[in-house]
């Protein structure tokens, strides 16, 4: 039999970068639940949060889920519309989900980072959120102020080793 050698060259299959996972990546999942905490924590609708940014509340709560996955753009979009930086969203990541994408991470030959890069800023935990909430429905100021004062007297000085209170 002859072959044909006039026509186009086979294809080849498309050549793709990352796995496709069975389930949502770890990350996405993390992400996605700071932003469902962030958006409670604001009193946000998912229908609000998705007008705010141009979606639908399907999308947000795809996000949320970590079905889909939140583009760098879009993650600053939410920094501003949820008034946090781009950092909080990766903030008080738990072990198991530093776990599971460093598994992912070397099954694809890849060296996860170090793991300072995962440890979440004071100001982006939920306890640091929950407080200021709290601190600012106080309605009367001087009642602010006092409450102010005797944290700053709780707390130690910085750089102060001493611990004779």
């Amino acid at each position: 039999m002859a072959q044909n050698l006039s026509g186009p060259p086979p294809r080849k299959a498309p050549v793709r970068r990352r796995p496709k996972l069975d389930r949502p990546n770890p990350i996405d999942v993390h992400v996605g639940a700071r932003v469902r905490l962030r958006r409670t924590l604001l009193g946000l609708s998912q229908e609000r949060l998705g007008e705010a940014i141009g979606l639908t509340f399907q999308q947000v709560q795809k996000y949320e889920r970590g079905a889909n996955r939140i583009g760098a753009s879009r993650l600053w979009e939410l920094s501003g519309v949820l008034d946090v930086p781009v950092q909080f969203f990766f903030g008080e990541m738990s072990p198991d989900t530093v776990t599971a994408m460093r598994q992912i991470q070397q099954s694809q030959g890849l060296t996860p980072p170090p793991a300072a890069a995962f440890e979440a800023e004071p100001m982006a935990r939920r306890e640091t959120l929950e407080l200021v909430r709290a601190y600012y429905r106080i309605a009367d100021p001087s009642v602010r102020r006092r409450l102010f004062e005797l944290a700053k007297v709780l707390a130690p000085v910085e750089g102060d080793d001493s611990s004779d209170n």
